[in-house]
């Protein structure tokens, strides 16, 4: 049973947070999902009809994920929030990325919600997850960059378990080791706000979706919350 935590001092700076962990077991990535494909190709085409786009800097769901990342020296104009990063691709391409049902199920929630989405193979986790400001002597291997090792910041918000970094900048970058692929089977995703007391109710029903997406697909989902209030919580999953 993985624990999932936020530190006192991230409580403390971060008081209105709030996030979901969706956890899925027995998770069948190999077979069609075709709710999925239908979310994408919806998202696609109601911004090509220009009836809808994705949340950007002017919205308050984004514009609170700038705030908490300058709060903590990141420029988050330079190294953007995950759901900052894909809507604006969505934007400029015209197309969500296709990885696999998995990433492309909460990639959609996230560009739907505007609400940064992620996910933690949970067989490559070693203990338990933190959500802490780092001290320097953590490492890092970004996804896709297996050779590389970085050294987050100071003060830089990341999530860790007993190993090493599992994402920088709060949400901007996963590791490499804990990624989610088409053979993963026991995935965590993860839903997060900053101003809970506004889009806690976005949240919950981002979360909902996902769980949506994933219950044709997986044998068992459970979804639970992390905040200041409760700043703990195991992904032990129940029907």
């Amino acid at each position: 049973m993985t624990l999932f935590r936020i530190s006192p001092a991230v409580a403390d700076a971060f008081p209105d947070t709030l996030i979901a962990v969706v956890t899925a077991t027995g998770l069948r990535s190999h077979e069609t999902w075709p709710a999925t494909t239908a979310a994408l190709q919806d998202l696609e085409a109601r911004l090509a009809g220009g009836v809808w786009q994705p949340a950007d800097e002017s919205d308050p769901r984004i514009e609170a994920w700038h705030a908490a990342y300058r709060s903590f020296g990141t420029n988050p104009r330079r190294i953007r929030p995950s759901v900052d990063a894909l809507g604006r691709r969505l934007t400029k391409r015209g197309t969500l990325p296709r990885i696999n049902p998995a990433v492309d199920s909460y990639n959609a929630v996230s560009v739907r919600h505007g609400l940064p989405a992620g996910a933690f193979d949970l067989d490559h986790v070693t203990g338990d997850v933190e959500i802490r400001h780092a001290d320097g002597s953590e490492t890092f291997t970004p996804l896709g960059e297996s050779g590389t090792v970085e050294n987050p910041k100071p003060g830089e918000i990341i999530y860790t378990d007993s190993t090493d970094v599992l994402t920088r900048h709060w949400n901007h970058r996963d590791a490499h080791r804990t990624r989610v692929t088409e053979d993963s089977t026991h995935v965590a995703f993860l839903l997060e706000t900053v101003a809970a007391t506004r889009d806690g109710h976005l949240l919950r029903t981002a979360a909902d979706d996902l769980r949506t997406l994933l219950r044709p697909h997986c044998d068992q989902s459970t979804v639970r919350y992390v905040s200041p209030a409760h700043p703990d919580t195991p992904t032990r999953l129940h029907a």
